[in-house]
């Protein structure tokens, strides 16, 4: 692939538009499948997420500034969608996003594209009982290995206060896995 930024002229091009969106789609939609993922566990509901982001960055695409690298302003789309998600989701049933993700969370062993283990389906849970933002922030550093400056980026927080919250999520996480 080219330079990002002959990339994003091909995107914002009216007659390479949809061409280097289907490159788009192919170089992301793994690590943007497993980013959403991790938020709202589902496979079926990452899916329904994962349309919903391609559908929001093609349609946003031409308003990019470039500001950030791409994959960031994806990443960011990625984890408003399923944030939107779960709180549709959660008032449409009328639930605290807690309450829904641990009902997510209980029916997991039986969804069949989970595929781990009795320890990954523990942190599974112990990364439930943190905030929000914690969950976001410990998936993106730990699971996605991305550096502060890319999660700053992402949700639009000073790296201080990343570094802050993942250092607590981690300790809230190993106090629940020694507890159970």
């Amino acid at each position: 692939m080219n330079t990002e930024q002959e990339f994003l002229n091909r995107l914002k091009s009216p007659n390479h538009k949809e061409k280097a969106f289907r490159e788009l789609i192919t170089l992301y939609k793994e690590r943007l499948y497993w980013h959403i993922r991790k938020i709202v566990i589902s496979h079926n509901d990452t899916d329904d997420v994962l349309q919903n982001t391609f559908i929001k960055i093609f349609g946003s695409i031409d308003n990019f500034k470039g500001e950030s690298k791409l994959y960031s302003w994806m990443y960011r789309i990625a984890t408003n969608e399923s944030i939107t998600f779960i709180n549709k989701n959660a008032k449409r049933q009328q639930i605290s996003n807690e309450e829904l993700q641990q009902h997510t969370l209980n029916n997991l062993q039986s969804d069949m594209y989970f595929d781990g283990d009795e320890i990954q389906l523990k942190l599974q849970k112990a990364i439930a009982t943190l905030p929000q933002k914690q969950q976001l922030v410990f998936n993106m550093k730990y699971f996605d290995d991305l550096k502060y400056k890319e999660i700053s980026e992402i949700l639009e927080t000073s790296e201080g206060a990343l570094k802050a919250s993942y250092h607590i999520a981690v300790k809230k996480i190993e106090a629940y896995l020694k507890a159970n």
